[in-house]
């Protein structure tokens, strides 16, 4: 067996109750890929900070083989201080390491290399940060959730540039299905401790089921030892003095194991507060169209949507997914074609912008609305402790205020508010960002049984095949084709994955990677008042298609002209004005919604 290039022995690290790691032990090889697993504050992060040596432990020891280069992906890089993303990549670079290998690598991913870090969005920055660890080619890559923020080509592409590249790899991902390509070992952090298994991901799941029953079976034997050895406490104890002290001692031993002993993280409780069913037709769409400019967003799309239907909608970013989804239900009005909603509809949505919660309210407070302690799910109060404690957060947090949540636990919150909404339509985009595998296991539960429609964007391929019967993906020059099946089906039907615009060869000369890739604007984040404009132009589109539809019943009027025609100019005067406005207000919220999608989600 090869020596291991990298090894941990014994590590401890504990901050307040019980240690995060507990004796941790970790291996590894070279070529090795292990994925690292475990609920949300297992300390999964901080194990692989340790590993970086980056993050000193209370106790343990750390061994690097001499020579061996290791590159670590944080979850949220820093690129502050560098000029452009083209000097952090070639940062990273060692002696002898190739420069080119750093230009390359950023035109795959979309970038230049002359973008300036400081206006970089979220995607952008991780597509960098992963530049600059792959470049150097380094023995050891420990990468913490790499597809955060990437749409689907680009996980497609990093997925199989790892599968490529001879590298040991330490993961961590909510990415089911990029955990089961690339994984071929899994260490299970759980309750301080690691435990190995000599299988990928696609096999560890059943296994950890296995142990969590054996151990629950374990504890029950315990229990009921424990309940035998106190009734003969109570009507067995004879005059042999030293025997019942070994058993009395032995019965505190036991009493002892049995408080020590760390339960195992209970399951989330996910369930939407579900209004009275709809009509059977929910949304249909009729050769609806969307254009910015030059630009088609989509053309000619009809889609029927009945109730119950699961309906997926993927595509690059920046290729109107969520503009799609907006037409679908009513917040953006087409510029062609026809849209009809059927009876009885109440959606709730849930959207990827986090931002909008006041960092500064506590928990209860962004679920309360802060009105009390009561919850409403749908028209029954809950206590606020309670509701929380169905999502996984302790009671302690009750007044812990948002900003120092974590990303799984901010993701918790806000399906905590969407879902408390009575509705029969769910719209969701990028629901499993951050969450931790086994609240995936529950959302998708969820989803499952309830008994209404459900609309989701996805980039995360396992979660579309568990929970969509249909995908909608788009084509080019704004056509999009609805596929029966999850994504897994629309790969067989579509003949191959969703298309990415043409990189330059692996082959190219040195000469060919030098060349100085062509300047872009660099993209910028997104104003007050343009975030400000995103929030309120849905409610005055609505308040103008109102009056323009008031107006147009006016002018409908046969007699009106000759009944007062001073009325009638007045009216046709202002339906040209409010059409005019309503035109103006659909083209700036269209021109927002494609920056803040390009931006947010690049």
């Amino acid at each position: 067996m090869a020596p291991p290039l990298i090894q941990l022995s014994g590590i401890v690290l504990g901050f307040s109750g019980a240690p995060l790691l507990d004796g941790v032990d970790l291996t590894v090889a070279r070529g090795e890929r292990i994925c690292l697993v475990g609920r949300n504050g297992s300390g999964k992060s901080t194990l692989l900070k340790i590993v970086a040596g980056m993050v000193e432990p209370d106790g343990g020891a750390r061994f690097l083989q001499p020579g061996a280069t290791v590159r670590y992906l944080p979850q949220e890089p820093d690129l502050s201080g560098y000029p452009t993303t083209l000097a952090y990549v070639q940062e990273g670079l060692a002696p002898g390491d190739d420069p080119h290998e750093a230009v390359y690598l950023l035109q795959q991913l979309g970038l230049t290399g002359e973008e300036n870090p400081e206006l970089l969005s979220g995607g952008e920055a991780r597509r960098a940060a992963l530049a600059r660890v792959l470049a150097p080619n380094p023995d050891i890559l420990l990468l913490d959730e790499p597809t955060n923020h990437l749409d689907l080509p680009t996980i497609e592409w990093l997925e199989q540039t790892l599968a490529e590249r001879r590298s040991a790899l330490v993961l961590i991902s909510h990415d089911r299905r990029f955990l089961d390509t690339l994984s071929r070992a899994t260490v299970w952090l759980d309750r301080g401790r690691a435990r190995r298994v000599e299988v990928g991901f696609a096999a560890f799941e059943p296994w950890r089921d296995e142990r969590l029953a054996e151990e629950e079976r374990e504890q029950h034997k315990l229990d009921r030892k424990i309940e035998a050895e106190q009734h003969w406490l109570r009507y067995g104890v004879t005059a042999r003095r030293k025997r019942n002290e070994r058993r009395l001692a032995a019965l505190h031993d036991l009493r002892k194991q049995r408080r020590e002993h760390r339960k195992a993280a209970g399951k989330a409780t996910i369930a939407a507060a579900e209004a009275d069913a709809s009509g059977a037709l929910v949304i249909e769409a009729k050769e609806i169209g969307k254009s910015f400019g030059d630009r088609t967003i989509v053309n000619d799309f009809s889609i029927r949507i009945m109730r119950g239907d699961r309906i997926g909608i993927i595509g690059p970013n920046g290729s109107g997914k969520t503009t799609l989804a907006s037409m679908l239900t009513g917040a953006l009005a087409p510029d062609s074609g026809t849209i009809r909603h059927g009876a009885n509809l109440q959606m709730a949505s849930l959207d990827q912008g986090r931002e909008s919660l006041d960092p500064n309210w506590t928990l209860s407070e962004a679920l309360t609305g802060g009105r009390g302690d009561t919850v409403m799910i749908g028209d029954k109060p809950k206590h606020v402790i309670g509701y929380m404690r169905d999502f996984l957060f302790p009671p302690e947090q009750a007044r812990t205020p948002l900003r120092v949540l974590s990303g799984g636990e901010r993701g918790r919150l806000m399906l905590a508010r969407a879902l408390a909404r009575p509705s029969n339509l769910l719209v969701l985009d990028e629901p499993t960002n951050d969450l931790d595998l086994e609240t995936l296991d529950v959302l998708e539960e969820m989803l499952s049984d309830y008994a209404g429609t459900v609309i989701l964007i996805s980039h995360d391929r396992d979660f579309l095949d568990r929970v969509v019967d249909s995908v909608v993906a788009p084509e080019g020059d704004g056509r999009w084709i609805e596929y029966a099946g999850g994504y897994s089906d629309m790969l067989a039907q579509r003949g191959g994955d969703l298309a990415r615009r043409p990189a330059p060869s692996r082959k190219a000369t040195q000469g060919e990677k030098a060349l100085t890739p062509p300047k872009a604007a660099p993209k910028r984040r997104l104003s007050f008042n343009e975030k400000h404009a995103l929030e309120t132009l849905p409610g005055q589109i609505a308040t103008l298609t109102n009056e323009v539809a008031k107006l147009q019943g006016q002018l409908d009027d046969p007699d009106l002209y000759a009944r007062d025609p001073k009325a009638f100019e007045a009216a046709s005067t202002a339906l040209t004005e409010r059409q005019s406005a309503l035109d103006a207000a659909e083209q700036h919220w269209l021109e927002l919604e494609i920056l803040r999608e390009e931006i947010e989600g690049a």
